[in-house]
């Protein structure tokens, strides 16, 4: 499973930002896909994932982000609004196939106060 994201950059806080997230591979047995983020000098977090019809979000993004799945384009989105200048970071696309974690090669979203 290869994944490519896009859609980080700059904005200020109380802006919106839209990550996607395009799978391509062995896709037809992905069992989940989402996002996680790193912070300078933290842990890498979750974000948000999707599996089904089911979603998930951190505390720090319940209601203010938004995930969802296109299957026709195997592509993943995140909306994020109102933005905080504690969610900069780089974003990282995520999918789980079979136990096994796929990752992204990273985002960078700055959200400036």
């Amino acid at each position: 499973v290869q994944l490519q994201g896009s859609g980080g950059g700059l904005v200020q806080a109380g802006g919106s930002l839209r990550l996607s997230c395009a799978a391509s591979g062995s896709i037809f047995t992905i069992d989940s896909m989402g996002w996680y983020r790193q912070a300078p000098g933290k842990q890498r977090e979750l974000v948000s994932t999707i599996s089904g019809g089911r979603t998930n979000y951190a505390d720090s993004a319940k209601g203010r982000f938004t995930i969802s799945r296109d299957n026709a384009k195997n592509t993943v989105h995140l909306q994020m609004n109102s933005l905080r200048p504690e969610d900069t970071a780089v974003y990282y696309c995520y999918a789980r196939r079979n136990a096994a974690n796929y990752w992204g090669q990273g985002t960078q979203v700055t959200v400036s106060s």
